[in-house]
């Protein structure tokens, strides 16, 4: 069986000329002699998965020891495209297909497994995070809005991107779902004068937001609440609110609980904008050629990807109206790919931090799975096999006289030039 596959995988490389050479444990080499990329495998069950072209599986086969990479990032992920057998968009939509994806949805998002899932990605170490992230440590898509731009500039141009599309005015309240390291609200409150809170699940993120609000002397301005969005309450609905990088881990089964929720936390009338990934596809849930199936075992558990346009019949199940939408897939590639350069330069570095407090094959784990994951997604917006998308979003107040215009029941003013720099 085994020299079968052998012989299979082989014909493959030689079919497709694929830049990928393989070393078997029986010291047989399988493809170009010259290839960029190696695999060294210890485990020729991994064989399978390249015959069957599972790049997910191959890449949990590396997680977990069973084989050995070589080559830059960039240069695997441009083999692993080719690896493919189908587009990995590509999915069934059968009824208990959608009935699975509904129970697997509920099952995974109740308030206790969304807290262990959120602090399992975001309470792996804040040092190891700070490596690679820019220094105001914003975990989500930049804002390339010269191509020439650095990370840290690009992540600017996105909190005031951000802010500008919330029309923020001074002292106005700014509601922060899913904060992360507080690197919005500390922006906003610097340079628009707001007033703001933030939420998270993740203790390492709370406790980093509170003590960067206290050296920035903002503690009359912000403060941050280590609790789930559906927990939260206010006396005072806010102005506006901010949603990035979170409605992810919501899941399918709460999606209209989730924008109701956050209507019910502005004012008649305000602004909300959603930034979020969503899938490329409009029938998979996650990635295909077990892509989506590594990221749920080793980076987000419970994540889930809605389409552009199912997330948008969510918004009107709630109530609320989207007003503006902007696709920023290339600038997630270009962010992606600076975060992985970023790691790939300081590994030792990272290795030693992860160690610091876990076990020497725990760490191992843990950053042989992230570069995967940051290389792995680069490619996946590249292709379009997923994206993301702001939705700036109106709870509508119902008063047609309300606004700059008749008619618009919000405080947007229903055009866009107000929104960029020139």
């Amino acid at each position: 069986m085994n020299k079968a596959l052998a012989t299979m995988v082989a014909r493959q490389l030689q079919q497709h000329q694929l830049p990928l050479q393989i070393r078997l444990r029986s010291g047989q080499r399988l493809g170009a002699a010259d290839a960029q990329v190696v695999l060294h495998v210890h485990d020729n069950a991994v064989l399978k998965h390249l015959a069957r072209g599972h790049i997910g599986d191959i890449a949990s086969a590396v997680v977990e020891g069973q084989a050995d990479l070589d080559g830059s990032m960039r240069e695997v992920m441009t083999l692993a495209s080719m690896l493919l057998a189908q587009a990995p968009t590509l999915a069934h939509n059968h009824w208990w297909t959608r009935l699975w994806r509904y129970g697997h949805s509920l099952a995974q998002h109740s308030l206790h497994q969304d807290a262990a899932n959120i602090q399992f990605h975001y309470d792996v170490s804040d040092d190891f995070y700070a490596l690679w992230l820019d220094p105001r440590r914003i975990y989500s898509c930049a804002y390339y809005r010269a191509t020439d731009m650095d990370l840290a500039a690009a992540q600017e141009a996105k909190l005031d991107l951000i802010c500008r599309k919330l029309h923020l005015q001074a002292d106005e309240r700014l509601l922060d779902i899913g904060c992360g390291w507080g690197g919005l609200l500390v922006y906003a409150a610097e340079h628009y004068g707001i007033r703001g809170s933030g939420i998270t699940l993740s203790r390492n993120q709370y406790a980093y937001a509170q003590a960067l609000i206290a050296a920035k002397g903002l503690q009359n301005r912000l403060s941050i609440h280590l609790c789930d969005y559906r927990d939260f309450q206010t006396d005072t609905p806010f102005d506006k609110v901010a949603s990035i990088g979170m409605f992810e881990h919501v899941g399918h089964a709460h999606m209209t609980a989730y924008f109701q929720t956050v209507r019910r936390l502005v004012k008649a009338g305000g602004l909300i904008l959603n930034h979020g990934i969503t899938a490329g596809g409009t029938r998979n849930s996650q990635l295909g050629g077990g892509m989506g199936d590594f990221i749920e075992k080793y980076i987000f558990p419970g994540g889930e990807l809605l389409h552009i346009g199912e997330a948008l019949r969510h918004v009107a199940d709630a109530g609320l109206e989207a007003v503006d939408i902007e696709n920023l897939r290339p600038h997630y590639a270009k962010t992606l790919w600076a975060w992985s350069d970023a790691l790939e330069a300081q590994l030792p570095a990272a290795l030693a931090i992860l160690e610091n407090t876990l076990s020497p094959a725990q760490a191992n784990r843990v950053l042989r799975a992230y570069r995967l994951y940051l290389a792995g997604c680069a490619m996946s917006f590249e292709h379009a096999w997923i994206s993301i998308h702001q939705i700036l979003v109106t709870a509508p107040d119902g008063d047609v006289n309300h606004g700059r215009l008749r008619g618009a029941q919000s405080d947007y003013p229903f055009k866009r030039d107000w929104m960029y720099l020139t």
